[in-house]
């Protein structure tokens, strides 16, 4: 599951650098002939921080279990697409050493129109930091320690509701 070539698929892990606008062809590409076709695509890009909780930041250490966690993206595409008709989403996270001003993931959606495309982006990635089994640990310059990922059940509404709440404030 994780690979080193170019990423065309929607849905990926990777241990290469991220590309927004491969993602952004893509899902532009799968949305121009579904429905109305694609008026929008929002995207939100995560970048490694210089600073964390006060400290300094070295570089970052992503882990997933790729099979698994693209299988989570899938599951939350498909809860995005049942809120926003025609929504297709596309989640690209990066594991492996990250420096600051590494991207560490790209979230993008496309819709016919930018409040189907804006609420299903922000969803995904409040649902991604819920539920996506990808564990991050962080290096500083006086030590590390490992931030608690997801802990979120999938199954569990009030977490959706949570993310939907967030994607529609």
């Amino acid at each position: 599951m994780y690979t080193d070539r170019m990423i065309v698929e929607p849905l990926a892990v990777l241990r290469q650098p991220l590309s927004v606008e491969t993602l952004v062809a893509r899902l532009e590409a799968d949305t121009r002939g579904a429905g109305e076709g694609c008026g929008a695509v929002a995207t939100f890009i995560g970048i490694v921080r210089a600073t964390s909780q006060g400290r300094q930041v070295r570089h970052l250490e992503y882990e997933a279990f790729a099979p698994l966690a693209v299988k989570v993206f899938q599951g939350i595409a498909d809860e995005a697409r049942r809120e926003w008709h025609d929504v297709h989403v596309g989640v690209h996270h990066r594991v492996g050493r990250l420096m600051v001003g590494e991207t560490s993931v790209v979230v993008a959606a496309a819709a016919a129109h930018r409040d189907a495309a804006c609420r299903a982006c922000r969803y995904t990635i409040e649902r991604v930091k819920q539920i996506a089994p990808i564990w991050k640990h962080e290096y500083f310059e006086d030590g590390d320690a490992w931030v608690e990922g997801a802990v979120a059940d999938p199954a569990d509404d009030r977490a959706r509701l949570a993310a939907r709440a967030c994607a529609c404030a």
